[in-house]
């Protein structure tokens, strides 16, 4: 018998032992590692089903099979917590196999907390069940801003902090040029205010037609008793009105309802799933989702399994509309348990519709060809940066494609504060959540070879995450050197380790003395550099790879000087200790901020009173004067 038939039949024996209850298993790998997260109703049958060989079974299954090394589970009340809690386990865990939304940067939204006396509008990325309305998901962080900014000025609504508006003891300079109403100090009652926030809200529901009859009433009304002043701001305010929804694609001008249209397309190399946002009739945003691997018209693939996990997953963090429509049906017992997970996820519970009337379908191809779109943009630069990882394979003799590359970067300023970063790029793309900062712990002074040896011990005793295909140093053949021994001294020579450095060449143009830098790559045991086309995808790879790497460093550098710049002007104020003082890092960025907050600010930071925070400022400005 094989090892890993051995495996498999001591796996088969432990899913005996498995509750027939709902909830979450979690297939790992040797190194203990999450490889894939899945959810069940009954716990036993489902994993059992993996290890029954059968034809339909998926050539992704067996593989996966073969990799697992242990299983465990978390056992749930019902099925839809076992939902619940599949999505957020495979957002904290990122596992190999299952379908992950790689682009999750959380969509923008424009909320307003409604249950303030006087509201606000401001941009958040994250959904909360805190009473506030929240209109969106948008695509743009600027387009959010940008239509906040125009709320503010057209309807004359605050736009400070709760903070700053409880210290106001005078209206501040937006009031003056007339583009609030100053609630901070009174001058507006909340009934009045309610009404300019009722139009603003009118105007986000897209209800323009309402806006615009209520701004028009206002106007003539202003006109009748002479102030022509007012009508003039009412007129300008119509007008913005009108110019801003023209700028907007109307799909069903009677509509008022929330809307997703969900649209797939793709080939074997993986499926781009797009999401359209329309929001009472309109358009306002979209966004794609490719999954690796997903082949719609694959036998191996079952539609509904993919769909499922995606809408879990999706709506763990956005607004779930009133409706949502789907490219495929997913079956009853599908929708029904989407529509309790979802219920208990925000109070909604969205119909799901497969079955497309007219308009429906219109909307459907009109995701369908941003999908298509899309899929083409995406699938012409994966294979743009296909091209440059094969170039650089080839010029640095690697034996494998480097689909992971990793790059380090030490900084120091005198010796003081020695941090490295650790940048990696995964198929030429940045895998931020990858990114690493290290603080050097064991070495004083500037020793670039006894950082490099701790940075690397502490990045390779990781295992769960993915060896990288070429590790690139920044540096000549001094810190190639360092970094080729360090790999030695670990036994982890098989990993090639690339030096880039500038270097700079001196020549003449027009009779004057001009210098360049040239971008040279340094390989182990080669005496001359390897150079790149400035103009290739390769290029563009390892030195953007190398300057995120930089950034990184310098960034966590400059941090950790600022903090303890600030920390050891705290240290003259008595009774402050170090938890403390973490906090005031957080909560200000230098001495200046704290000196010049109210106490009333200081007070609510988390283990702080007012006490104390007129101790603070008394003792800080004191020292000012001495």
């Amino acid at each position: 018998m094989s090892k890993i038939s051995e495996i498999i039949e001591n796996l088969k024996k432990h899913v005996k032992e498995f509750p027939t209850s709902p909830g979450v298993y979690l297939m790992k790998s040797e190194t203990e590692k999450i490889i894939y997260v899945g959810k069940a109703k009954n716990l036993k049958n489902r994993v059992r089903s993996y290890f029954t060989k059968n034809k339909d079974q998926s050539v992704k299954t067996v593989y996966l099979v073969n990799q697992i090394r242990n299983i465990d589970y978390i056992l749930t009340k019902t099925e839809v917590e076992a939902f619940l809690l599949e999505a957020s386990l495979i957002k904290k865990h990122r596992p190999k196999y299952n379908i992950r939304l790689k682009d999750d940067k959380a969509y923008p939204y424009i909320v307003c907390n409604i249950e303030h006396p006087f509201p606000r509008f401001y941009l958040a990325r994250k959904v909360k069940k805190d009473g506030a309305l929240y209109f969106g998901p948008y695509t743009s962080g600027y387009a959010v801003r940008e239509t906040i900014k125009f709320i503010n000025r057209t309807f004359k609504i605050r736009d400070c902090s709760e903070t700053f508006m409880n210290s106001r003891k005078r209206p501040c300079m937006t009031y003056q040029i007339n583009r609030c109403t100053a609630p901070c100090v009174d001058l507006i009652s909340q009934e009045q205010y309610a009404g300019d926030i009722d139009n603003a809200l009118e105007f986000l529901r897209g209800h323009d037609k309402t806006i615009v009859v209520k701004l028009t009433r206002k106007m003539r009304e202003a006109s009748e008793q002479e102030r022509y002043e007012a009508a003039a701001k009412f007129r300008d305010s119509i007008r913005a009105v009108e110019a801003i929804w023209e700028k907007q694609r109307v799909v069903s001008a009677d509509r008022q309802n929330d809307i997703d249209v969900i649209a797939c397309f793709g080939n074997a190399t993986g499926t781009m799933v797009e999401t359209m946002h329309v929001r009472a009739g309109r358009v306002i945003g979209n966004r794609w989702h490719f999954l690796p691997k997903i082949d719609l018209k694959s036998s191996d693939e079952d539609p509904r399994e993919w769909m499922t996990s995606f809408l879990n997953q999706y709506y763990s963090d956005n607004v779930i509309p009133d409706e949502i429509l789907l490219p495929f049906d997913l079956g009853t017992d599908i929708y029904k348990l989407l529509g309790a997970v979802f219920r208990e996820r925000q109070g909604i519970e969205p119909k799901l519709i497969h079955s497309l009337n007219k308009e429906y379908k219109e909307l459907m191809e009109l995701a369908e060809k941003n999908a298509k779109s899309h899929f083409k943009d995406y699938s012409a630069k994966r294979d743009h940066r296909l091209q440059g990882l094969e170039e650089i394979q080839a010029k640095l003799k690697l034996p494998y494609l480097p689909q992971r590359i990793e790059c380090f970067d030490i900084s120091n300023l005198q010796g003081t504060d020695s941090v490295a970063s650790q940048v990696v790029f995964e198929e030429g793309l940045p895998k931020k959540e990858d990114y690493r900062r290290y603080k050097i712990k064991t070495v004083e002074g500037p020793n670039d070879f006894a950082s490099m040896k701790e940075v690397l011990s502490r990045r390779l005793k990781h295992t769960e995450y993915d060896d990288p295909q070429l590790i690139v140093i920044d540096g000549g053949k001094g810190q190639l050197r360092m970094a080729v021994e360090v790999l030695k001294e670990l036994g982890r020579q098989e990993i090639p380790v690339v030096g880039l450095a500038k270097a700079r060449t001196v020549g003449e143009f027009n009779d004057l003395e001009v210098s360049e830098t040239e971008e040279r790559f340094f390989l182990p045991g080669r005496q001359n550099p390897i150079v790149f086309s400035k103009s290739s995808e390769a290029f563009q790879i390892l030195v953007g790879l190398r300057d995120e790497a930089h950034r990184f460093a310098i960034t966590y550098h400059r941090q950790l000087r600022k903090n303890r710049t600030l920390a050891s002007e705290l240290d003259y104020v008595v009774g402050l200790g170090e938890k403390r003082k973490q906090a005031l890092l957080k909560k200000f960025e230098n001495i200046e901020q704290i000196k010049n907050a109210d106490i009333e600010e200081l007070a609510k930071i988390r283990g702080f009173n007012k006490i104390l925070a007129e101790r603070i400022l008394l003792q800080l400005n004191d020292n000012d004067e001495q």
